[in-house]
């Protein structure tokens, strides 16, 4: 069958080779929560690191992948140069996965932080620092998870995926999903970090059995919503690879921490 040309806007682009099939590699929810577990249990993690910085991301350093991205316990960083017209790899793919894991964990942390009352103002100013950037890179991750996704999918050419106008493979009539795989994956990933937390409540010995009690209902609904989403998850990838569904990369565009677009660092920037 041969491929038509695009309507993009007003103007026709050349046409693009049918999609193919979806890779059989790509992971499943039971894959990527496994591997999210995985993770939180690991001696040392997320800030045991060999051989990496683990300070805490400046103000002029949101844009830079976390420290220790390729080490440790990172699955190593795949060719994602475009190979027969693809940009995929399974091991790139997890290693976004992966980053993106490792910040949701850092943020939690500095979030904990950022709530105490008896330390200096100049502590919980770090703390909020820090959490601008671990969120940023968070969602940045976020965004590199669903590029890679929808290369693999045959969604979106390879060599337009990361510029401001990707050229969509999706077929016509499929329907558009508001939220993306990349977006499942990253609630996922806080889903584990909440499972971890609520579970130590329900093993703690310096409070009460109601308490307790408490705190194993509210595991029970965690765990719940991480069976309930991690069929969403499978859904939409098997949605889309039958052709029934696509979804798109949303920027986050985070303003706030754009000097060139915050109006309050532009003022001062002014002087």
């Amino acid at each position: 069958m041969s491929a038509r040309p695009i309507m993009q806007g007003a103007a026709i682009v050349p046409a693009l080779p049918p999609r193919e099939p979806m890779s059989s590699t790509l992971p499943t929810a039971e894959r990527i929560t496994a591997l999210h577990d995985d993770l939180l249990a690991s001696p040392g993690w997320p800030l045991q690191v060999p051989d990496a910085s683990h300070e805490r991301p400046q103000a002029d350093d949101i844009r830079r992948p976390p420290p220790g991205a390729t080490r440790g316990p990172f699955v190593a960083l795949g060719d994602e140069k475009p190979s027969g017209g693809r940009a995929f790899s399974h091991d790139a793919l997890l290693h976004w996965m992966q980053i993106n894991h490792r910040n949701n964990c850092l943020l939690w942390a500095e979030e904990d932080l950022a709530r105490r009352t008896r330390v200096s103002d100049a502590e919980i100013a770090a703390n909020k620092r820090a959490i601008d950037g671990y969120n940023q890179a968070r969602n940045d991750a976020t965004e590199r998870v669903d590029e890679l996704l929808l290369i693999a999918l045959g969604l979106v050419d390879a060599e337009s995926a990361r510029t401001d106008s990707p050229v969509s493979r999706a077929p016509a009539g499929a329907r558009l999903n508001s939220e993306t795989a990349g977006s499942i994956v990253d609630r996922l990933s806080i889903l584990s970090l909440k499972i971890r937390a609520m579970r130590a409540q329900t093993e703690r010995t310096d409070v009460d059995a109601a308490h307790r009690d408490a705190s194993r209902a509210k595991l029970d609904r965690l765990l719940e919503q991480r069976r309930d989403l991690s069929a969403c998850f499978d859904d939409l990838l098997a949605d889309t690879q039958a052709g029934r569904a696509v979804f798109k990369v949303y920027r986050q565009f985070k303003m706030y921490n754009d000097p060139r677009l915050n109006p309050a660092l532009v003022a001062e920037q002014r002087g």
